[in-house]
């Protein structure tokens, strides 16, 4: 059984489970039951899925989406302010010219 959990402080929330089994016939070796699982596995496609979601980006809440427009706006307001006035500090990139 492949498990994908998600602790969120002290609760633990299970996020998708999915179930590959076989079960060794009396005759059958050890190392052929784990060919057939691998086998299984492979055409169920949890892997891959698994991986893509690894990796996968939650949107943003509106709410935080709107903080980091106004943070944005805010900065920009005030470099536009300090451009302006002519209080800019330049700074020179290091590595010659571009």
């Amino acid at each position: 059984m492949l498990q994908n959990k998600h602790e969120y402080g002290k609760n633990e929330v299970l996020m998708s489970t999915s179930y590959v089994e076989i079960s060794k016939g009396s005759t059958e070796t050890t190392a052929s039951a784990m060919r057939r699982f691998t086998k299984r596995v492979q055409e169920s496609g949890i892997i891959p899925k698994k991986r893509s979601q690894r990796y996968a980006e939650r949107t943003l809440s509106p709410l935080k989406q709107k903080r980091a427009k106004l943070t944005k706006l805010g900065k920009t307001k005030a470099y536009d302010r300090l451009k302006k006035l002519g209080k800019l500090v330049i700074k020179k990139r290091k590595g010659g010219s571009r």
